[in-house]
């Protein structure tokens, strides 16, 4: 140990490096700094999103969806409007790989015999075991029109020829339900997209407005939000949706309801923004943005909203849900979307009766659908949140 220590009075000496040193080059880091250094803030972000897991698998589940919903002519095995007047509240199918012998067939369905149960009333189908249709992939079946332009009759998954596939049952027009499921994903899933979009618009501009000028307007734009809150949604909704006129186009009402359910959802976000501006207003940098003539829509934009982008990327992926809940509960109350129009809540409005639950539960179907994409977005949204969030 002594031999270390210096003589009295001599300099201490040191084991650095007296060379000059630059701590943003690349050499002087690890790989891993340098690789987190150079990178970007979206980059980050995604790094920080895929340790997500449950939020990762749901972002995966939602983007199939949404791409699904391009293509659902193609993927759904019927047409929307095809009847099957021979097989009306047919339970649903199972798919066999194997027949009775163990013997390997492929995907098949059994074919089914209908019979009329005089007491009930009730058709009672049975599966004919020595009828085997096998499903045919990449097939022709049903003629469609692409997104209503272009006539086709190409799909993933048809049944055998002159056979029946009804995975999910049919409903009391012989319609598929499973067809139908996946034509209303296009509705109900842009529904929220579209108006989550409107009411993101009015609450960032209108909230931003209020809390960076503050005076008149932001109390006046307070008391017309406390007036929107204090009304009930649901009753809200449904008089809103009751005023659109009778002989209006399904494309009219589609965009009238995104309209109504967007002017309603904007009040809670207007607020947050609100608040959020009135704290970073007094920040420096503000001050100094104001000081280079920088403008109010510049400040707000550039310098405000992303300080707070976490708070509007869990906003946004919760008020998603919340929207597709309600056109599901207008379309439901026979207030929302109209046939020919179709959606998750004009098909579950075949199951309001308890009658009808009771001898056809399959027509609750549309509600798993449902159910599944607002846990993903909830879930999804916890991701990005704390992704986004540079203090997690």
């Amino acid at each position: 140990m002594t031999a270390y220590l210096p003589e009295p009075g001599a300099p201490l000496k040191h084991f650095v490096s007296d060379a000059p040193f630059d701590p943003l080059s690349v050499e002087a880091m690890t790989a891993d700094q340098a690789r987190v250094y150079q990178a970007s803030q979206l980059k980050l972000m995604w790094w920080k999103f895929k340790r997500h897991r449950l939020a990762l698998w749901s972002a995966i589940f939602l983007a199939i969806l949404y791409f699904t919903i391009l293509i659902c002519e193609f993927v759904a095995p019927y047409n929307l409007h095809t009847r099957n007047v021979e097989f009306i509240h047919t339970p649903p199918q199972r798919i066999h790989l194997f027949d009775e012998e163990k013997g390997f067939v492929g995907p098949f369905v059994y074919g089914r015999t209908m019979t009329l149960d005089m007491d009930t009333l009730k058709r009672v189908y049975t599966e004919n075991r020595s009828d085997i249709q096998k499903l045919r992939f990449f097939c022709s079946g049903d003629a469609y029109r692409f997104w209503g332009a272009v006539p086709a009759t190409f799909h993933f998954v048809c049944p055998a020829q002159g056979g029946q596939f009804f995975l999910l049952g049919t409903d009391r027009l012989g319609r598929d339900v499973l067809s139908r499921i996946i034509y209303g994903a296009r509705i109900s899933l842009t529904i929220g997209l579209l108006g989550v979009a409107f009411s993101f618009v009015l609450g960032i501009v209108i909230g931003g407005l209020a809390g960076y000028h503050g005076g008149t307007f932001d109390l006046v734009v307070q008391r017309i939000i406390e007036v929107l809150q204090s009304l009930p949604s649901i009753p809200l909704w449904m008089a809103l949706a009751a005023i659109m006129p009778v002989t209006w186009s399904p494309i009219l009402i589609y965009f009238g309801i995104t309209l109504i359910l967007g002017l309603l959802d904007w009040t809670g976000l207007a607020r947050a923004v609100r608040s959020k501006l009135l704290s970073l207003r007094e920040e420096d940098y503000v001050l100094a943005a104001q000081l280079m003539g920088a403008k109010s829509s510049r400040i707000i934009g550039r310098h405000l909203i992303p300080g707070f982008m976490s708070h509007l990327i869990a906003t946004a992926t919760i008020a998603i849900p919340g929207m597709i809940l309600g056109e599901t509960a207008l379309s439901f109350l026979g207030l929302g979307l109209r046939p020919p129009i179709t959606s998750w809540g004009i098909l579950l409005t075949e199951a309001r009766s308890v009658s009808v639950i009771a001898f056809y539960p399959w027509l609750l179907f549309p509600m798993i659908p449902v159910v599944l994409v607002i846990l993903a977005f909830n879930f999804m949204g916890d991701g990005l949140r704390d992704a986004a969030d540079p203090y997690r």
